[in-house]
């Protein structure tokens, strides 16, 4: 009986081996698939991008075309306010955001999470959106300076040059700072804050020396974040008609002048550079340093309460901030409703004409939007579900080198992609047709699927760490093959992190404009957000693009709030299994 068993066992041991090598032989297939794709789209756009910067007439190296963009009293301008925007984007975004988040997290505070839901709601709105409508509000004959010489015989330059680019652009990102720096206050043991009070530190000196060193990190993630998105920006400054940075300067220059002209690239690479090496200090910035604690989280212990003069103190200033970064919101809103809005406070009538307008003449634009994202985010999520399961449960070589090159895409600005799209894929023609693969929207779906897809992957990865390997190694026990044990519990238990990375996916590219405006070829093929910078151009079109704008933010907010609710009820849905 015992050799019969053993005999059995011997015999079974190929089948195993073969299924096991058959699954590998799978497996490293996808991995081979997704590696080519992501280099066809990502590597080789963005390496002859790079090549094209460094290369003379003949194909050899050269610094001459660097040297020309330096030699360039404009390049040089570009250059420096491109920074300048950057840097005072951060300060302006912390001065909002340090003091909101210490306040609602440290102390006892009516509705401080209503506050913090609040102060996230700038991000549903692309920047490029609301600078129309800021301008209204905040320029030289805008409400607000119409108020302040009316009462006070002032008028500020708020919206004026890099001015109205900085004050919009940290109105918009401050979010960034303010969430990371809200997670790391909630991590701070709050007796170290009790033991400095018990040793006579308060106030300013309490926060400067053991609350913001120990929130450190949070705020270095936030701050690195709003630097990269500021300095790749395209679409605020060309709304605001501010030309002289860098995106803009890259833009004008490779559809001006065309694809052989080599400051384009020079500045392409200057922005991808510049976008590593923010990311790379923030490291940099907390290497070697010990921010870890050995209590977690300051619940365990009473928030301070404020006096009642620092809470009128508190809530003006909130309510101030509140104010100013809805403010985009508000007028956009208005401007989409208004009929007549020049010199007035608010608009002198109202009307439904402008979205008439767009459900009139923008449905297509409408309909390119949802075919276009919809395809992206649904190849991000396949991709990204791919990704993840071939990190996290196989042992193929190189396997983390996909996470690497997925996640790069982060770092590549919008208008970089672009160009180097335009370049590499000029002249191919889509298979079977005699289009132009640079005419067709299949680039710009593409575009999208690439810029997207660290979104998705991150959510595809947190949900297979939750699903634990046990139950995988159940189901293949019980005779289910590889295949059908990730068709059959692998995707269905993931599959709340996967609509989560499809809606994240699909929200954020449809409001791109960085690659769209390069890679949209005519209008029958434009999606949502060309239509409304081309809406914005003019004044006569600015009522329609600030109607479509509004359709924009709340395709954006229900894809918000699909998300969170999703990811709410995975989590729920865990924790009762568990």
């Amino acid at each position: 009986m015992a050799a019969e068993e053993s005999a059995g066992t011997i015999a079974a041991t190929p089948a195993w081996s073969g299924e096991h090598s058959y699954a590998t032989l799978a497996q490293g297939a996808v991995a081979l698939a997704i590696g080519a794709f992501l280099t066809l789209f990502l590597i080789v756009p963005v390496g002859t991008v790079i090549y094209v910067a460094f290369a003379d007439a003949g194909g050899g190296f050269t610094l001459a075309h660097f040297n020309s963009f330096f030699q360039l009293s404009l390049m040089q301008e570009s250059f420096w306010n491109s920074l300048y925007v950057a840097v005072m984007s951060v300060l302006f975004a912390s001065f909002i955001a340090l003091p909101l988040a210490y306040f609602t997290v440290r102390f006892r505070f009516r509705g401080a999470l209503l506050i913090q839901t609040l102060g996230v709601l700038p991000l549903i709105m692309p920047p490029f959106v609301g600078a129309v409508a800021m301008q209204l509000i905040f320029g030289r004959s805008g409400s607000v300076n119409l108020l302040l010489d009316e009462w006070f015989g002032v008028n500020l330059p708020i919206m004026e040059g890099l001015n109205g680019v900085i004050f919009v652009e940290a109105l918009h990102y401050f979010p960034f700072i303010l969430m990371n720096l809200v997670v790391a206050l909630n991590n701070i043991d709050s007796a170290m804050e009790e033991s400095a009070q018990n040793l006579g530190a308060s106030g300013l000196r309490l926060f400067r020396r053991i609350v913001f060193p120990l929130a450190m990190p949070g705020y270095v993630a936030g701050a690195s974040l709003v630097f990269v998105k500021v300095f790749d920006d395209l679409g605020t400054p060309l709304v605001l008609n501010v030309t002289n940075m860098l995106a803009p300067q890259a833009y004008l220059r490779i559809t001006s002048i065309g694809l052989e002209d080599p400051i384009g690239y020079v500045i392409s690479v200057l922005m991808i550079a510049f976008s590593l090496v923010a990311l790379w200090a923030s490291a940099l910035a907390l290497r070697g340093r010990d921010y870890a604690t050995l209590q977690r989280g300051g619940s365990s212990l009473g928030k301070r309460i404020l006096s009642p003069w620092q809470s009128v103190l508190a809530y003006t200033w909130i309510a101030f901030v509140l104010l100013l970064v809805l403010s985009p919101h508000i007028g956009i809103l208005l401007l989409s409703f208004a009929k007549v809005w020049s010199f007035s406070v608010l608009p002198d009538s109202f009307t439904l004409e402008h979205y008439a307008t767009v459900f009139r003449d923008s449905q297509q634009m409408i309909t390119n939007t949802l075919l276009y994202c919809g395809i992206a985010a649904l190849l991000d999520v396949i991709l990204g579900t791919a990704i993840a399961y071939l990190i996290l449960r196989t042992r193929l070589p190189l396997r983390n080198s996909l996470d690497f090159m997925a996640s790069a895409a982060l770092a590549i600005p919008g208008v970089v992609l672009a160009i180097g799209y335009l370049r590499t894929f000029r002249g191919v023609e889509i298979p079977f047709t005699s289009e132009l693969l640079t005419s067709s929207w299949i680039l710009l779906m593409l575009a999208y699927t690439v810029r997207r897809l660290p979104y998705a992957l991150r959510s595809c990865v947190a949900a297979l760490q939750q699903l634990h390997v046990s139950l995988e190694e159940a189901a293949e026990n019980l005779g289910a093959g590889k295949m059908r044990t990730i068709r059959r519990i692998v995707v269905p238990l993931m599959a709340g992190g996967m609509l989560a990375g499809f809606v994240t996916s699909f929200m954020t590219a449809a409001v791109e404009l960085s690659a769209t405006i390069m890679l949209t070829t005519s209008q029958s093929n434009a999606p949502m957000s060309y239509g409304i910078y081309l809406y914005m151009q003019s004044a006569a079109g600015r009522g329609p693009g600030a109607a479509l704008g509004v359709l924009a933010v709340l395709l954006v907010a229900v894809g918000t709030y699909l998300s969170h609710r999703i990811l709410r009820s995975r989590a729920t849905e865990l924790e009762t299994r568990m």
